[in-house]
């Protein structure tokens, strides 16, 4: 009967693994299959529950820094602060004092607002994304950094 709960097990931790590509308990997936065959061979639950924690966290601990290297090595940042660093030229006229400014970036357009507050970029201004505050994207000519 102990065959059946780690194949169940095996299961639910591939299933999981599969959803979520994190690379966490695939190392516990291959913990279960070990206590799997096991008792398939009737050997007892003790040693089972043994191989299981032993195995996997072996698997944990000498295989997933390699994993981790070199799967998903050429993954893209999604998330906002990928932006920063990006070039963008500005679509309406960035003035803090009056509170507006848009740029377009990668085929969207941002609210941006300039890095200095007396700052002025015209329309078909080149800008670098410098900050993000919130939705608003914070903005500088290359020239005015120093």
């Amino acid at each position: 009967m102990e065959a059946i709960y780690w194949l169940i097990a095996f299961v639910v931790l591939l299933g999981i693994e599969a959803v979520t590509m994190a690379l966490t308990t695939i190392w516990f997936a291959g913990g279960a299959l070990i206590a799997f065959l096991l008792a398939l061979f009737g050997v007892n639950v003790q040693v089972q529950l043994a191989a299981f924690v032993i195995v996997s966290f072996v698997l944990l601990f000498f295989t997933r820094p390699f994993a981790l290297r070199y799967v998903n090595k050429n993954t893209v940042k999604t998330n906002i602060d990928s932006l920063i660093g990006k070039h963008a030229r500005v679509t309406a006229e960035i003035n803090n004092i009056e509170a507006k400014g848009a740029v377009l970036l990668n085929g969207q357009e941002w609210t941006a607002r300039a890095l200095k507050d007396d700052s002025i970029y015209p329309v078909g201004t080149m800008v670098e994304v410098k900050d993000i505050r919130g939705v608003k994207l914070i903005v500088s000519k290359e020239e005015e950094e120093t």
